[in-house]
């Protein structure tokens, strides 16, 4: 299905699960029509393939902040949106991000911890302590996986799931990604921000196998000269 942000970009899809690589500056969902998100999309698409009648069920499980780029899971069935949810509540999902941030830290390897909140007044999340009224703990793992003089390239893993924390996080540590304005960044990105939900590891909620999903890198990437030069790595990995 072609929509204005180009094709729909299905990563994988049976009774149970869709699985797509979502563009940057769609929002997932949430938005009142006649703005898309990737929700409305993904119903325009299944009633078209499927010549389906009325209102198409279609449950979000994983999200993206708008200007995020890569794989989001949607089931398909109430059944399945129910065991998913659970999987991620869980912890029994494996969510793994590129980012390239400003500078690079001095810790090629780490556990990120913070308590983070949302700043209603300015519509973003920041770092606070345990004890602050609707704090959340935010974990997350990083490898540097390669780096330049104004730039690295990051690999993450998230083991917990708030609201803009990747983003948040990596500024806190001194390093936000590049082309994300409202975390401090100061640098220009083609398209959205240099952050990118590469992968993600399930248990298939109704036949139980082991399901890896990945997305391609968008062409954002291969347009800024330092994402490119660092992506370069991976291909050798």
């Amino acid at each position: 299905m072609t929509t204005s942000f180009g094709q729909l970009d299905v990563l994988y899809e049976d009774n149970h699960l869709l699985v797509v690589n979502k563009p940057a500056q769609l929002p997932t969902m949430g938005v009142q029509s006649p703005r898309q998100s990737l929700l409305s999309v993904a119903k325009q698409y299944i009633q078209d393939k499927y010549e389906k009648p009325g209102n198409v069920y279609l449950g979000i499980v994983s999200r993206l902040d708008a200007p995020v780029t890569g794989v989001v899971l949607i089931a398909r069935t109430s059944k399945a949106a129910r065991r998913l949810t659970n999987a991620f509540r869980e912890h029994d999902v494996e969510k793994t991000y590129l980012a390239v941030v400003s500078g690079c830290p001095e810790v090629s390897e780490a556990t990120l911890e913070h308590y983070v909140r949302k700043d209603e007044r300015h519509r973003k999340m920041h770092v606070t302590h345990a004890n602050c009224p609707d704090a959340q703990l935010a974990r997350l793992q990083y490898t540097v996986v390669a780096n330049s003089d104004e730039c690295a390239l990051l690999r993450i893993q998230l083991e917990t799931g708030r609201k803009h924390q990747i983003r948040v996080q990596l500024a806190r540590l001194g390093h936000p990604i590049v082309g994300d304005r409202k975390y401090g960044s100061t640098e220009e990105f083609p398209h959205g921000i240099a952050l990118h939900a590469r992968s993600l590891g399930i248990t298939h909620p109704v036949r139980k196998e082991e399901m890896l999903f990945e997305a391609p890198l968008p062409d954002a990437w291969s347009k800024h000269a330092e994402a490119r030069r660092l992506t370069k790595s991976l291909s050798r990995e």
